[in-house]
C-alpha cells in the first residue's frame, strides 16, 4: 500500500522529506482581501496590511473537495486537521474521506483531529513518517499514531489576543490587558482542543520560564520539542537555549509560522509542540 500524509496549513509545515507529502491552504479574509497560507505569502507583509485596514477579519477552511484532491491517487492517506473547536477543517476532511473511500473501494483514509495546531501537528506528521518508512500495515501505523497523539501537547506565549478576541476565541476583556505593560499570556491546546489560558506574566523572559516550567509540570523529559514563532526568532531562541541547558539531549528545532498561525499567534507569539 502507497501512503500520503495530507495536512492543511495550519501544521506551518509546507513539505517534508521521505514521505509523500500535501497540503490543503486555509486562507484569512479581510474585506475584500484574501490571504492564502501558502509559502509565497509574505507573513510579515500580511500582519501590516491587517493592521493598517483596521477591518473585521476571519478565516476560511478547505473544503472537502480540496481536501479529496489532496489525496491524490494513494491507497493509504492520513489526513491531518486542526482542532475541530477552531475551525470546519477536520469535518471537511471527514466528509472528503467518505467521499474518496466510495469512489476508490479498498483505499483507506484515516483523519486525525490533532485537538491542536502549528507544531504540535508536526511532531504528529514527523511520527506518521517514521512509521510509515516502518513498512507498517494501515491498521497498525493508525493505532500507533492515535496513541502516540495523546503524548503531545501544545503551549503558546502570545504577546497579542486581538484576532482571536475579534474571531470568538478568547473573551475581549482578557485581550484589552495583554500586550500592557508588557503582558504576555502563556496558555495551552485543551484535551478538547480549546485555547486555555494558564498564565499572565510581565515580560518575555518570564512568559519564556513558565513555558518551560509548564512542559516539565506536563511530562516533559527531553524528548522532541518543534518551537514555531510569528516574527520573534529571538524568543525561539532563548526558549531552545533554555530546554537544551536542562536537556542537553533535547531534540529542539526552530521554525515559522506560517500565515493561519501567525493571524493568530500574532507578532511576537510563539507555539511550542513537545512530547510529554
Amino acid at each position: 500500500m502507497n501512503y500520503k500524509i495530507v495536512a492543511d496549513s495550519s501544521s506551518n509545515l509546507f513539505a517534508i522529506e521521505g514521505v509523500d507529502y500535501g497540503y490543503v491552504p486555509l486562507k484569512i479574509i479581510c474585506g475584500d482581501k484574501e490571504y492564502y497560507d501558502v509559502p509565497q505569502q509574505d507573513v510579515f507583509e500580511m500582519l501590516q496590511e491587517l493592521k493598517e485596514a483596521n477591518l473585521p477579519s476571519t478565516t476560511s477552511c478547505p473544503n472537502a473537495f480540496e481536501w479529496k484532491e489532496a489525496f491524490g491517487e494513494a491507497e493509504g492517506v492520513f489526513a491531518i486537521t486542526i482542532t475541530s473547536n477552531l475551525s470546519g477543517s477536520c469535518a471537511a476532511a471527514n466528509q472528503a474521506k467518505l467521499d474518496y473511500e466510495e469512489e476508490h473501494p479498498g483505499r483507506r483514509v484515516s483523519v486525525l483531529d490533532t485537538l491542536s495546531v502549528g507544531p504540535e501537528a508536526r511532531l504528529i506528521i514527523e511520527k506518521l513518517r517514521e512509521l510509515i518508512a516502518q513498512g507498517l500495515p494501515f491498521d497498525e501505523v493508525d493505532a500507533q499514531i492515535r496513541t502516540y497523539m495523546q503524548h503531545t501537547h501544545l503551549l503558546f506565549s502570545l504577546e497579542s489576543l486581538e484576532n482571536l478576541a475579534r474571531n470568538g476565541r478568547v473573551n475581549p476583556a482578557v485581550a484589552k490587558v495583554v500586550g500592557v505593560l508588557g503582558i504576555r499570556i502563556v496558555g495551552k491546546a485543551s484535551d478538547v482542543g480549546t485555547l486555555q489560558q494558564l498564565h499572565k506574566c510581565r515580560g518575555q523572559k518570564r512568559a519564556i520560564a513558565t513555558v518551560l516550567q509548564e512542559m516539565k509540570e506536563h511530562g516533559y523529559c527531553g524528548g522532541k520539542v518543534r518551537i514555531d514563532h510569528a516574527l520573534n526568532l529571538g524568543a525561539a531562541v532563548e526558549l531552545k537555549e533554555l530546554i537544551v541547558k536542562e536537556f542537553p539531549d533535547a531534540a529542539v528545532e526552530i521554525g515559522t509560522c506560517t500565515a493561519l498561525c501567525s493571524f493568530y499567534a500574532e507578532r511576537g507569539g510563539m507555539l511550542v509542540g513537545y512530547e510529554g
